[in-house]
Formats: C-alpha cells, structure tokens, sequence
C-alpha cells in the first residue's frame, strides 16, 4: 500500500490517507472534527461520492496559507516587472525617494 505524505502548516509529517473523512462523517461527529482540526492544527479533506469537495482547517492554519499565497504573489509580480525591465538599481530608486521626499516638504 502506498501513503501519500504531506505537510502539516505547521510542518510536521502527516500521511494524507489519516485526515481523508466522508462528508457523513463530518455531519455525525461535527464538534470532533472541529476539535481536532483546531487542536492538532491538521487539515482534514472531506469526500463526497469518493472525490474530494473541501479542506477543513483551523483559522491559524487558513490565515498562514493565505500570507503565503500573497507572498509567492508578490514575488511573482516582482519577477514579471524585472523581466519586463520596470525596475531600477536601488541607489536610484532611493534617490528617487528623497526626492520626491524633499519636493513635499518645501
């Protein structure tokens, strides 16, 4: 039998076959999946007919996924600018700054 291993949000090893649930499972034990998503920090993927529909997770673990995601985001907008040659050595985009900086104060 073969496992598929994924990571935890908070990094630790958990086999994905262990946090797979039917959707009756969720709707029989609702406060002990909730409980245990929350406690543990685990991830849990609910099937309906044998597919995957949804991921339930705790709000911490959602929030950290969503930072990351606009993280990895912003590193993509700045390597398309890059490649496009919309950017400029930082001495300059400095200068620029206190420019723009000294203009407003006078």
């Amino acid at each position: 039998m073969a496992y598929i291993w994924v990571y935890s949000p908070s990094g630790d090893l958990m086999k994905l076959s262990e946090s797979v649930k039917p959707i009756s499972y969720l709707k029989s034990h609702t406060a002990e999946a909730l409980r245990d998503v929350s406690a543990a920090g685990k991830t849990m993927v609910i099937t309906q007919h044998g597919e995957a529909k949804a991921v339930l997770q705790d709000i911490a673990s959602y929030e950290q996924t969503q930072e990351s995601l606009a993280l990895l985001k912003m590193l993509a907008q700045s390597s398309t600018s890059v490649r496009e040659g919309n950017s400029k050595p930082a001495k300059q985009a400095f200068a620029d700054v206190r420019r723009r900086v000294r203009k407003r104060a006078e």
